[in-house]
């Protein structure tokens, strides 16, 4: 394996925190501004397999890039060392891409949210590794919200209908939406403010 720190070892707790909050604020604001129509768009996202398509490919590219072999230059630039489950690494170099193909071809049927969850599942772990081992005011927030995106990752990619559902219930009344809109907005915020704050230096 390649020397050296990993990528995501090198993310400072106050960066991982100002791009998860502005990515919260930008998208829940938007959300809070745009009510009707982001009501409208929100109802068809299960099933909108064009974007699901980009989710689904992202995710898996993703993937792919951690379990890429260590001397492939730029491709390997986010390779990571899986101790005793390495010697599987080809196997997954391979099945990853006809697991992505099987899925865009075959199982349209909420791609995004299956795509959307694997995002999910992959955004956590450099925020995860952002926080790790540090000691800063207010720390245990990033591995909290991270928890809960495997959570719903995990959800999404097994069971996509209950993000259907999720939706219809928050659009039934424009209170739940606003509301939904808010608390996020909220929390976009937050981690604005001790990204800029109490974790500069972390």
């Amino acid at each position: 394996m390649k020397a050296g720190p990993h990528p995501y070892q090198e993310i400072s707790l106050s960066t991982a925190g100002l791009v998860l909050g502005i990515i919260l604020v930008l998208l829940y604001g938007l959300m809070l501004w745009k009510s009707d129509a982001s009501k409208e768009i929100a109802k068809k996202l299960p099933r909108n397999s064009s974007l699901g398509t980009y989710f689904m490919g992202f995710g898996m590219i993703w993937f792919w890039l951690l379990v890429a072999p260590p001397d492939k230059g730029i491709l390997s630039t986010l390779t990571m060392d899986l101790g005793e489950f390495n010697k599987v690494k080809t196997y997954l170099m391979f099945g990853v891409p006809l697991f992505c193909l099987g899925m865009i071809v075959y199982v349209k049927e909420f791609l995004f949210v299956r795509g959307l969850g694997l995002c999910l599942l992959m955004a956590a772990a450099p925020l995860l590794y952002a926080s790790d081992f540090e000691g800063a005011p207010m720390q245990f927030m990033m591995p909290l919200l991270c928890y809960l995106m495997i959570i719903k990752g995990l959800y999404f990619v097994g069971m996509p209908y209950l993000f259907r559902d999720g939706v219809n219930w928050a659009t039934a009344t424009d209170g739940r939406w606003r509301g939904f809109a808010i608390g996020g907005l909220a929390l976009g915020l937050i981690f604005v403010t001790l990204g800029l704050t109490v974790w500069r230096g972390y």
